[in-house]
């Protein structure tokens, strides 16, 4: 179901807590609400109002998956950038550090279970990743 984005900074500060498989509906609302919004390529869970650290994001070839419970285990070729947000004022950028590769650590549901996963990201895919997880910790950009 697509959901309305969340401009409170009250929730969006929150650190979120650990998604479980019971939040699979959750997933469902953020990959319905990320197809809404013309260019956008991530979004997580505390943008539609539910502090719980999920995520989506749009691979290269617009495919949209989920991410339950990341963590950053490793960066590597950090860079200086400024960002946008779906969630703040489209006129504010904020200058941001992250890294060009990174290894996450994460859940994924499969078959109804969440399934601990590590993979190596690179480039936007990279960035994007970084960007949703600093969401998760409840920090603003």
């Amino acid at each position: 179901m697509i959901k309305e984005l969340v401009f409170d900074d009250a929730i969006l500060s929150t650190p979120c807590e650990a998604a479980t498989a019971e939040d699979a509906s959750v997933a469902q609302d953020l990959i319905d609400t990320l197809a809404s919004i013309e260019g956008a390529a991530c979004l997580a869970a505390n943008q539609i109002g539910v502090t719980k650290a999920l995520c989506v994001y749009l691979d290269e070839s617009d495919k949209p998956h989920a991410i339950y419970n990341p963590k950053i285990m490793l960066g590597l070729a950090a860079f200086k950038t400024e960002e946008g947000c779906l969630t703040r004022p489209e006129d504010q950028l904020s200058k941001v550090t992250r890294y060009d590769h990174m290894k996450l650590a994460f859940d994924e549901l499969v078959n109804g279970e969440l399934k601990h996963r590590k993979r190596d990201f690179a480039g936007w895919e990279a960035q994007m990743i970084q960007h949703m997880v600093d969401h998760c910790k409840g920090k603003l950009v």
